[in-house]
């Protein structure tokens, strides 16, 4: 038998796969990772009224964009045991079904949703639980693969379990009852199919959130009848709400994952974010700028019990630090991915000046919403066009008038004809002399409204950097021309 460890992420595809479901595959993928094990997408069809055309291509297109490949998928049957899609594999789950008719572990149930009410309205009546097994038929027809299954529990028992995260764990006969294990359409449920897939395709360790604890020993009652050993159990802890006190819910940010795509987060920064929400890498590090760096330290018993909030402040700056370590190259596809079409329209745009801005505009910046946020403010508008002001705001605030200004900007625009533009400390290098000599504001509060036609704006020399010799004289002189007398 191979220890290679596999790990699996079986979403159902009855919408858009949230955060909530990434942070579990991120893990499941981390931990294959690690080990130099497999990683499996299985997509749990087998409810064909509540599932949603496009949610399979969702999911592969969310996991793909986050940099989770699978071994095998929808995408990627395997030569051994064949489909991830489980509405593929109905001969399968009928095959392991009919074993359990046979050992006598498994029976048909005919009796209508309207049979089975009347029992549970009765003893509700009477103040006790509802129980299946209590209202077992006494002769069991013969399956003919087209009517309700039921597991029947064979063995009324405490079964105890060990979860990797929350310890050991037990439930009394309380929690077992005959369960339905295939559905008179032929397809089997949730409680069998994951199961069956799970020993098919040799899941070594399973993660999930805390709300199939409830539910375990009813699975492994079915270990025990397939005589099959179960997986390692990984239960997650929840992902919380802003507030902490309640789990993350739409309203709260727990949108379409591609939607963080859209919004400018970067896959790097969504992973390193998610996977530090339950799981504490110990040390003070926060930052992991790539999946190799995430799998190196990701181990299962550093996973925490309690729920992690969704902290969205964190989300942006985790971004803008990430963004940070780009190349160039890749922070200017990036910001021009967010451009609106009336900056790339604007009367000086060019690809050159934009990528001299590209670092200004990235310090600014957590992600694309805010980008185009600046750029709707007109916070940018002097890369591109020519700055529109008051005269007045030429005047230093040390100064009687403004006309104060105007020999000190005829000073610099006589020194600028010989500035080296290669570099913002070049161009600073060509005028901090002078701003010394006369008064740092005195000269580049001027020339910053000069080049911006702004009060806040980067330093001048990146301006003037940005704008390059021949725009940034032009605006200087423009300036002084503003300045009567």
């Amino acid at each position: 038998m191979s220890n290679k460890v596999v790990t699996r992420f079986a979403p159902s595809p009855t919408g858009f796969l949230h955060i909530g479901g990434v942070r579990t595959a991120l893990f499941a993928y981390l931990w294959a990772k690690k080990n130099g094990g497999q990683f499996i997408l299985r997509i749990e069809d087998t409810d064909k009224k509540r599932e949603v055309a496009g949610s399979i291509e969702q999911i592969m297109r969310s996991l793909s964009w986050l940099g989770i490949s699978w071994e095998y998928g929808p995408d990627k049957p395997s030569p051994d045991f064949g489909s991830c899609l489980q509405s593929e594999r109905l001969a399968t789950y009928k095959s392991y079904a009919e074993r359990l008719v046979e050992k006598g572990l498994a029976y048909p149930d005919t009796r209508s949703a309207e049979e089975l009410d009347a029992l549970r309205d009765k003893a509700q009546a009477e103040g006790r639980p509802f129980l299946v097994r209590e209202h077992r038929p006494k002769e069991f027809e013969t399956w003919d693969g087209q009517s309700t299954l039921r597991f029947k529990v064979s063995e009324l028992k405490r079964y105890t379990w060990h979860d990797v995260v929350r310890g050991q764990l037990s439930a009394g006969e309380e929690a077992l009852d005959d369960f339905i294990i295939m559905k008179a359409d032929g397809f089997p449920t949730y409680n069998f199919a994951h199961i069956i897939d799970d020993l098919e395709m040799g899941v070594t360790h399973i993660f999930r959130t805390d709300e199939f604890i409830s539910s375990t020993p009813k699975f492994l009652s079915l270990y025990e009848a397939l005589e099959i050993k179960h997986p390692i159990f990984t239960t997650l802890p929840p992902i919380m709400g802003p507030d902490g006190k309640k789990k993350l819910s739409k309203r709260d940010g727990a949108k379409d994952t591609l939607d963080y795509a859209k919004d400018g987060y970067l896959p790097s920064a969504l992973c390193n974010f998610l996977a530090l929400i339950g799981w504490n890498p110990g040390g003070e590090q926060e930052l992991f700028f790539t999946e190799d760096e995430l799998a190196s330290v990701f181990s299962l018993e550093k996973i925490q019990r309690s729920g992690g909030a969704f902290n969205e402040e964190k989300l942006r700056w985790m971004n803008s630090e990430h963004l940070k370590q780009l190349g160039r190259e890749a922070q200017t596809a990036y910001v021009t991915k967010g451009l609106p079409d009336s900056v790339t329209t604007a009367p000086q745009y060019s690809d050159e000046r934009l990528a001299r801005a590209v670092p200004v505009i990235i310090e600014r910046i957590h992600n694309l919403v805010e980008l185009r946020e600046l750029f709707a403010a007109g916070e940018f508008d002097w890369l591109f066009k020519e700055p529109s002001y008051d005269p007045e705001l030429l005047k230093w605030k040390n100064d009687d008038s403004v006309h104060a200004a105007k020999s000190r900007l005829q000073h610099v625009l006589g020194l600028l004809e010989t500035t080296d533009f290669s570099s913002p400390e070049a161009v600073k290098n060509a005028l901090w002399g002078y701003a010394e000599e006369i008064g740092r504001g005195e000269v580049l509060w001027p020339l910053r409204v000069a080049l911006s036609g702004k009060e806040r704006s980067p330093d001048p020399f990146m301006c003037a950097y940005i704008l390059g010799p021949e725009e940034t004289q032009k605006r200087v002189a423009t300036a002084c021309a503003k300045i009567a007398g």
